[in-house]
């Protein structure tokens, strides 16, 4: 059987510009190209999409549970893979699960099973993402502060032994707990560094940014604010060319005019891009669930403890794509760039992921011209329909 497929009947958007009445060609798990529909070969498996859009696969790089699961809970190779089928409804065809604050034993598991995820080649598992537990107690948000820690020499090394067992990780990080030294490291050895939940001042985060930490996690969120005196971190990561920001887009974390004024400040070349920050809630029904002990409800759209303090969020990838399309009126090609090209840019992987050109992935979406899902796929293969 042939391992060459052509997707036809649809417009086709490649990260650049779009593609009508063309054919995506694709050969043993990546594009191959964007053709004619009268010169697709003559082997190659045909789908006929019957209308709609083809875009680049959704990269969410923050994503804590899906599924009824939190991957605090269910640390394993198993758990990882639950929460990547669960996104793939929703269009996240690569992400980076992520482990709220939690013990050695627990980040120790997980780095385990992201080894194994690895190695099974679990659709969609890009790598890790640890949040945590080397964060700013006075911006510690919903994560538990009995587990918030300085960054040790142990923790250093656990890290460092994912060094090419897994495709990507990114850990999240405050000034007060970890050095610029253990930035470097982490950086040298290919890890991405996010500056978050931290009461840094502008100048300090400058200097993190220029020992190697590359993101800024969840804008706005956890973080110092920016002040006509003081510019926080908030400033810090607008006008800081080279870091890029993930931003939660559902109009709860932050507020629409404030993600446009932060789309139009920043400086690039970094950019601004959307995660979810997904807990388990995720294509379920589920009314609350519990982290490091605690309940989470999930009420309008919001997931809070019981004090009210915001704990992730209750939004897919798609859904966050509509958002900033018909909230802040960006174009469509803009929003599905914030959660495709620029997440893959943020983790120096824009050689190979978020765009549909010859070499790259075959990570793509068939959308209706709405933008309701029609089919998810992941290296080629239909993931879900």
């Amino acid at each position: 059987m042939t391992s060459r497929k052509a997707i036809t009947g649809a417009r086709i958007f490649d990260g650049s510009s779009w593609h009508d009445d063309a054919a995506l060609l694709i050969f043993d798990g990546k594009i191959e190209a964007i053709l004619a529909p009268a010169a697709v070969p003559s082997d190659a498996e045909k789908t006929d999409a019957a209308g709609g859009l083809i875009v680049p696969g959704f990269i969410d790089l923050q994503v804590n549970g899906g599924g009824g699961v939190m991957l605090n809970d269910e640390p394993t190779a198993v758990g990882l893979r639950k929460i990547c089928a669960a996104h793939a409804k929703f269009g996240t065809t690569a992400l980076l699960p992520t482990l709220i604050t939690d013990t050695r034993e627990t980040t120790a598991a997980v780095v385990a099973a992201g080894k194994r995820a690895t190695e099974e080649g679990v659709p969609g598992f890009l790598g890790l993402h640890l949040e945590g537990p080397h964060l700013s107690l006075a911006r510690k948000g919903a994560h538990d502060p009995k587990l918030i820690r300085p960054m040790e020499e142990a923790d250093l090394d656990l890290i460092l032994s994912c060094q090419g067992k897994m495709p990507a990780l990114m850990t999240t990080i405050a000034p007060e707990n970890v050095t610029t030294e253990q930035v470097a490291r982490l950086a040298a050895a290919g890890f991405v560094v996010s500056l978050g939940h931290t009461e840094t001042d502008y100048d300090t985060a400058r200097r993190y940014a220029e020992a190697g930490a590359r993101t800024v996690t969840h804008l706005f969120n956890a973080m110092s604010p920016l002040g006509h005196r003081q510019p926080g971190l908030v400033g810090a990561a607008l006008d800081i060319g080279s870091l890029h920001a993930g931003l939660i887009a559902d109009g709860i974390h932050v507020h629409p005019a404030s993600m446009a004024a932060a789309l139009r400040a920043k400086n690039g070349p970094g950019k601004i891009f959307i995660v979810t920050d997904a807990m388990s809630t995720i294509g379920t029904d589920l009314k609350s669930f519990m982290l490091n002990g605690r309940e989470i409800l999930r009420q309008d759209g919001r997931l809070t403890l019981a004090d009210g303090t915001l704990a992730g969020a209750d939004i897919d990838m798609l859904s966050s794509v509509r958002f900033v399309h018909e909230a802040l009126g960006l174009p469509l090609e803009e929003a599905v760039s914030m959660a495709s090209a620029y997440p893959a840019e943020a983790m120096g992987l824009s050689d190979r992921k978020g765009a549909l050109k010859p070499g790259y992935d075959a990570d793509f979406l068939l959308l209706s011209d709405s933008l309701d899902m029609k089919s998810t796929w992941i290296g080629g293969d239909c993931v879900h329909r």
